[in-house]
């Protein structure tokens, strides 16, 4: 029922992965309702193209089937965004063809580069993950282009009172960052917590922290001590 190959099965059984409940007769591996659910879990990381080493660590490390679940069904929502996205796209070249109108290159190939963050977004918060791709599928190519332009300039208005010298906690920086949450809620809806170690996130990681300190070097770690301030006065947990 599950189309894995009995070949596929024993090497699971030999690394670990899935043990049978019991051998019957023969040799035959048995499997039941715990094995099946462990089974399903097993091909839906598969099909999010995980490795089996990672699926293992990530199976082991999930004792909550029920919260594992919901958070594969999250993973493969994302999944189906894209994938519509790139049916868009293909049915948009079709009728171009047919119609004999000029291809539109910007068009061609929505969906189809992957986002070099988005499988460790993806893992990391899944449910924001789920939560981002599920509004950004609701909104048209020109919405989200103006939705990418308008954090572009958040960010610029940020750098340019950066390099002016205010303070993370003045008034004007502070409206700023308020735009910004504003922003970042068109994606998903962060906690108190969860923006703050947005913040965090800036200055932790490297790639961040070159993207936002190439508009002014030090705007990576202004930004998260300018967050933590808003998001103390205005969130809650």
């Amino acid at each position: 029922m599950s189309g894995v190959t009995s070949r596929a099965l024993r090497h699971y059984d030999a690394i670990g992965l899935l043990p049978p409940a019991a051998t019957g007769p023969g040799g035959h591996r048995l499997y039941g309702d715990r094995e099946l659910l462990r089974l399903q879990r097993i091909l839906v990381l598969r099909e999010l193209g995980l490795p089996l080493e990672q699926v293992a660590g990530i199976l082991d490390g999930e004792s909550d089937d029920i919260a594992a679940l919901a958070r594969h069904a999250e993973r493969l929502r994302g999944q189906r965004a894209r994938i519509e996205t790139m049916i868009g796209a293909v049915e948009n070249t079709i009728t171009r063809l047919e119609l004999g109108m000029p291809l539109e290159e910007t068009e061609m190939f929505e969906g189809f580069a992957e986002n070099p963050h988005a499988g460790e977004a993806q893992q990391r918060w899944p449910e924001a993950y789920g939560q981002s791709t599920r509004r950004l599928s609701r909104l048209s190519k020109e919405e989200q282009r103006e939705l990418f332009e308008r954090g572009e300039r958040i960010t610029a208005a940020l750098a340019g009172l950066f390099r002016g010298g205010a303070a993370p906690d003045g008034p004007e920086v502070q409206a700023e960052v308020a735009n910004h949450h504003a922003w970042m809620c068109a994606f998903w809806t962060p906690s108190r917590a969860a923006y703050t170690g947005l913040g965090q996130m800036y200055v932790d990681d490297a790639r961040f922290t070159a993207t936002y300190d190439a508009h002014a070097p030090g705007l990576a770690a202004f930004l998260r001590d300018a967050m933590a301030i808003w998001a103390e006065q205005n969130l809650t947990d």
